[in-house]
């Protein structure tokens, strides 16, 4: 990920635009100039953009500057959060407490910071009557409505209908872990 800059004699332009350790500008000089100036301070001359006409190039420690970018790299990775998609299966006709079992696992879900995606599989003549899913999605809805949102409205794909919760903002585990 780290992209790969030229260094000292690596670098192709005849005259550079060079800046120095602090950041201000020293000019525009020849290339020999620019790797001379650089050597004498003991540092690495970078072209940090070689598109430019003519190319700029900065002194610095180049082994530094790559462990600082690889250091950023690591911490912003580390910031990342990979997100997973639970699975709940309902059916139409499904009982009270299993609804209730169904709604408990689709919280704890949610408050571990995962989405859910809840489908509700008809089989037979049950697909003539959709009102019976989305009647039933909405009532998981409202169950869940502390923990999470629906991301998805409720939406028929064949045979089944799928709708899809996301936690709310700011609960769950994984987040308040994270902002610690």
């Amino acid at each position: 990920m780290v992209k790969e800059h030229r260094i000292n004699e690596e670098i192709r332009a005849r005259e550079v635009r060079l800046i120095d350790t602090d950041g201000t500008q020293i000019g525009i000089v020849p290339l020999s100039e620019a790797l001379r100036i650089a050597e004498e301070r003991g540092l690495d001359l970078v072209e940090v953009a070689p598109q430019a006409r003519p190319p700029v190039c900065k002194i610095m420690d180049y082994g530094k500057y790559k462990y600082e970018m690889s250091k950023r790299d690591r911490e912003a990775r580390k910031k990342q959060r990979l997100v997973t998609v639970k699975e709940v299966k309902l059916r139409p006709n499904i009982e009270e407490h299993d609804f209730q079992v169904k709604a408990r696992n689709v919280i704890r879900f949610l408050k571990d910071g995962d989405k859910v995606k809840v489908t509700i599989m008809f089989r037979g003549r049950e697909i003539i009557h959709p009102q019976l899913g989305e009647r039933l999605l909405e009532r998981l809805k409202e169950e869940v409505a502390a923990v999470g949102v629906v991301e998805r409205a409720p939406k028929l794909e064949g045979r089944n209908m799928v709708m899809i919760l996301a936690p709310k903002p700011g609960h769950g585990k994984k987040e308040e872990a994270a902002e610690e």
